[in-house]
């Protein structure tokens, strides 16, 4: 809202200082410091209320140490998180954007699964919640969302480099004139839809998915929709489920969220960037940059919900914070083309999801072949092994958050190690 405010203060008054805030970097530095203001401010007075109502966690006894002393905390803090998101989006984005737009609507759409979930396992204690096969019907309707508008809208379009042969003149030592060839200048074709993604590590890395079905017919391409949207529904449904395991002791889901959303938000500044996205020879995607203001306010309401979150922590995020978490990440790496990154970006969470997966998968075969079931973890998910190790929380959160550091810091480098 005040993009525009200061816009036509700009136009009609020629206000000194409004065109600053024609600058994403501005802006979302302006959205950080908003955000985590928000919510480490009224943070506090959203935690005294869900406390004052009794909107505690209840913690089932699964003989892990400090278990006892975390009843009664307050949970549904993701509220502290969304607000602090939507406000600063509100004051500083283009309204305009698709890609602001569809972000705003998965934070809500999330945000609404996941406080349902609280607000059933809360005040109709049922501690199952939402039934599972509900939460993944409400991530299937955003996937198709997603996926719809990334895939239909016509403002969602890259422009590609191509290496054009320029020819230049010399003179020889006899004094003749000689052309030259320069392979290396490039330039941009005008904005095209494309269903194209980036794949790590290789040098020509991009993927497109119109390539699955043009291999059995080049007249396939068109319906390229059909491999893309589930790949979406897929991508959404996984991340957000990881986010939600990983948000299982104090700090971990929060601090591991803000070291990828800042990879993510570099990403989306240069890909949006045409003079560094052709000096680092990577996708431009057009209106993408406006993103990193959502990216911003973000990272700041995630930073300031850690402050009440870390050990010993005042407030849980529930699943009103997790759920919205994973999936906000997960759009954001699938509209900026890095969605094949998420694995190595989001490695925690992967770690987390496979650990369920492989205990369940095993204890059932096991169990089906021998008659006892047996474990790969003490515990999962893969936090909660470590806890019956004897490793105290904290020293877990730190080191969970050294290896998303590397991780992130490689999914960086992907950049130009190609």
């Amino acid at each position: 809202m005040l993009y525009y405010l200061f816009e036509y203060l700009e136009k009609q008054y020629q206000l000194t200082g409004a065109t600053v805030f024609q600058f994403i970097s501005f802006r979302a530095a302006l959205a950080v410091i908003v955000s985590l203001l928000i919510s480490m401010i009224f943070g506090k007075h959203i935690i005294n209320y869900l406390r004052s109502q009794q909107i505690g966690e209840t913690v089932r006894d699964l003989g892990l140490d400090g278990q006892k002393e975390k009843q009664g905390t307050p949970t549904m803090g993701g509220i502290i998180i969304i607000i602090a998101t939507l406000i600063p989006v509100l004051l500083f984005a283009k309204l305009d954007n698709v890609y602001v737009l569809l972000l705003i609507v998965t934070t809500v759409w999330m945000g609404a699964i996941g406080f349902l979930d609280d607000y059933i396992k809360k005040f109709k204690n049922d501690k199952e919640g939402l039934k599972g096969k509900f939460k993944v019907l409400g991530q299937v309707g955003l996937g198709v969302i997603v996926g719809t508008v990334l895939y239909f809208n016509e403002n969602v379009t890259i422009k590609e480099q191509v290496p054009v042969q320029i020819q230049t003149a010399m003179v020889s030592n006899d004094n003749t004139m000689l052309l030259l060839h320069n392979p290396v200048t490039k330039e941009f074709y005008p904005e095209a839809k494309s269903t194209k993604t980036t794949i790590p590590f290789l040098k020509n890395n991009e993927f497109d998915y119109a390539d699955v079905l043009t291999f059995f017919n080049e007249d396939w391409g068109k319906y390229a929709w059909i491999i893309f949207i589930p790949i979406v529904i897929f991508i959404i449904t996984a991340v957000s489920n990881g986010a939600n395991l990983t948000d299982g002791i104090d700090g971990l889901a929060a601090g591991t969220s803000v070291i990828s959303v800042i990879v993510l938000g570099l990403f989306t500044w240069l890909s949006g960037n045409i003079i560094f996205s052709d000096y680092l020879n990577i996708m431009y995607i057009p209106r993408i940059g406006e993103m990193t203001i959502f990216v911003g306010a973000f990272v700041g309401a995630l930073i300031g919900f850690l402050w009440y979150n870390t050990f010993p922590a005042q407030v849980f995020m529930g699943d009103t914070g997790s759920l919205t978490i994973g999936g906000i990440i997960a759009v954001i790496a699938i509209a900026v083309r890095k969605e094949l990154l998420i694995p190595i970006l989001c490695g925690v969470f992967l770690a987390e999801n496979l650990s369920v997966v492989l205990q369940v998968s095993y204890f059932k075969y096991t169990k089906k072949k021998y008659g006892e079931g047996k474990r790969v973890f003490l515990m999962s998910p893969l936090h909660h092994h470590y806890q019956k190790k004897g490793m105290h929380e904290s020293k877990i959160v730190n080191r969970f958050w050294i290896v998303a550091i590397m991780l992130a810091v490689l999914t960086m480098v992907t950049l130009k190690l190609r």
